[in-house]
C-alpha cells in the first residue's frame, strides 16, 4: 500500500525501510533515548505494520504498530525528521496506519504522547476518559525519572 501527501510517499515496505536512518533519529527521543540499534530494528520487524515516509530517495518519517490485527493496536514510534515538519507528515502516517487494510475492525487503537496531543486528535484519537484503569510497567531505569 503505497499513498501520497502532496510531494513525499508514504509506504509500508520494509525493504526501503533506512535502520540506521531511524535509529539515529529514535535514540535523541525522549521516549527511546540512547536506544541500541538492535533493539529498533527488532522492534520494527516484530510489528504488524511499519510505515515510512519518503521524499524522492530520502527517509523522513517513520512510525510503526504494535497489533495482533484482530483486537488492538498500538502506535509507537512516530517520528519527522526536523526540515520535514510541520507538514502533516505525522498526521498522514497515523491516518495511512488506521486505514490499512489489515487493521481493520480493531476494537481498539492507542498511543501515547507527550506533546503532539493535536496531531492525534485530528485522527480521531482523544484523552483517555478513564486513565485509573489503565496500569503499566516499566522494567527500564529511564522510564522512572
Amino acid at each position: 500500500m503505497i499513498s501520497r501527501h502532496g510531494d513525499y510517499e508514504i509506504e509500508e515496505s520494509r525493504a526501503r525501510f533506512q535502520f540506521s536512518r531511524v535509529h539515529a533519529w529514535l535514540r535523541e527521543t525522549y521516549w527511546a533515548h540512547d536506544i541500541e540499534r538492535e533493539k529498533v530494528e527488532r522492534a520494527f520487524a516484530n510489528s504488524a505494520l511499519i510505515v515510512g515516509a519518503y521524499l524522492a530517495d530520502e527517509q523522513v518519517g517513520c512510525l510503526r504498530v504494535v497489533s495482533d490485527k484482530t483486537t488492538f493496536a498500538w502506535i509507537a514510534d512516530v517520528y519527522v525528521d526536523e526540515p520535514h515538519r510541520r507538514k502533516g507528515l505525522a498526521l498522514a502516517m497515523t491516518r495511512f496506519a488506521l486505514a490499512h487494510p489489515e487493521l481493520q475492525g480493531l476494537r481498539k487503537w492507542m498511543l501515547g504522547t507527550r506533546d503532539a496531543h493535536p496531531v492525534y486528535a485530528a485522527a480521531g484519537f482523544k484523552v483517555v476518559d478513564k486513565p485509573q484503569n489503565l496500569m503499566w510497567l516499566s522494567t527500564s531505569t529511564w522510564d522512572r525519572r
